[in-house]
């Protein structure tokens, strides 16, 4: 990290106290409601692979169902969720696992019911190692299109990339929540940039006239910075569109907890706007099937929304080093030997 000439080092973008005394309290109360059969289900060594069992589509996950907990259990759970989120985030994942039923009634409506039983407590809460310990330890909580790991480190520090959000239906079509969109603002403002480009900046941005049918970063561990395909040039854009592009980001950034995403996003300006690139696939007319990435040197952003007659989102961010807390890890363990 340079030091600036005022004689403050650059903020470490992860110290976010408040935010683990938050973790840890809710963690450790959550902890506290269960049994012993329950705890056996809920909690797992930090260490291993377990903890990167990290999954956004309707696949089991290991970890206490909501619908194995009491009311209280259930209260305490989403509350340790919570701290993970800004108020704004927290709404969203809270409207994210209320389109379940939602989802479950327009298929049974239209004769394509799923396997999946489409549950608004289909979730997992999980808890790794100790809460409050200045071992790493962490949380996770998992089911259809919510996928959050918190790890903490030295308690201290902490990430809860990969930060996923999605939605289906993005638009209901039925019933008394009927034209309730989620993730508005992620189709919205990336479709009106690209619509606002000149000719010259579309014929770059956008990549490819096909959508790919998800995301290109799937749920791997560790994301190649080349899986994204590139698009335009943030200096290749005007300072209205310039602007857009920064407000995307930040919305996706401010999904998180306030404290970690204001010293995310302090680093973020820090370090300048000039290595970010955005990239459209697909057509610019709504419900048609469309794709777009935000790249940087830390991290990639993408948005997919293809199935469902584009009414079915998935979006990301994925920090090439903070994902999962794995530069924070290895600064720990460094630091011990």
């Amino acid at each position: 990290m340079s030091h600036h000439s005022n004689g403050h080092a650059a903020v470490v973008p992860s110290k976010a106290p408040d935010t683990i005394k938050r973790m840890a309290d809710a963690a450790s109360a959550f902890l506290a409601s269960l049994g012993k059969a329950e705890l056996t289900k809920a909690t797992f060594p930090f260490e291993g692979d377990e903890r990167y069992d990290w999954h956004y589509t309707p696949v089991d996950r290991n970890g206490l169902l909501i619908s194995e907990m009491s009311g209280n259990q259930i209260d305490l759970a989403y509350k340790m969720m919570e701290t993970g989120y800004s108020a704004s985030g927290y709404q969203m994942a809270r409207q994210i696992i209320s389109l379940e039923p939602l989802l479950g009634e327009y298929e049974a409506m239209t004769n394509n019911v799923s396997t999946w039983q489409r549950l608004e407590e289909r979730y997992w809460f999980s808890v790794f190692g100790e809460p409050g310990s200045d071992s790493p330890w962490g949380w996770r909580v998992g089911g259809h299109h919510i996928g959050i790991v918190a790890s903490v480190v030295g308690n201290s520090e902490v990430s809860i990339h990969p930060l996923f959000f999605g939605s289906n239906p993005a638009e209901v079509k039925h019933g008394e929540h009927k034209g309730m969109r989620t993730l508005a603002e992620e189709e919205d403002w990336a479709r009106s940039l690209v619509t606002g480009m000149t000719d010259d900046q579309k014929s770059v941005a956008i990549v490819d006239p096909i959508a790919p049918a998800d995301i290109l970063t799937t749920t791997v561990r560790v994301v190649d910075p080349g899986t994204t395909p590139q698009g335009i040039s943030i200096g290749d854009l005007y300072d209205g569109q310039r602007e857009a592009v920064v407000k995307l980001i930040q919305h996706y950034v401010f999904r998180a907890a306030d404290e970690m995403a204001i010293n995310y996003w302090k680093q973020l300006e820090r370090e300048g706007w000039d290595s970010v690139h955005f990239a459209w696939a697909g057509p610019l007319e709504r419900w048609q099937g469309h794709y777009y990435n935000i790249r940087h040197d830390r991290f990639v952003i993408e948005y997919d929304n293809t199935q469902n007659g584009a009414n079915h989102i998935h979006s990301v961010l994925r920090d090439y080093t903070h994902d999962f807390g794995e530069d924070l890890l290895a600064a720990h363990y460094h630091a011990a030997h």
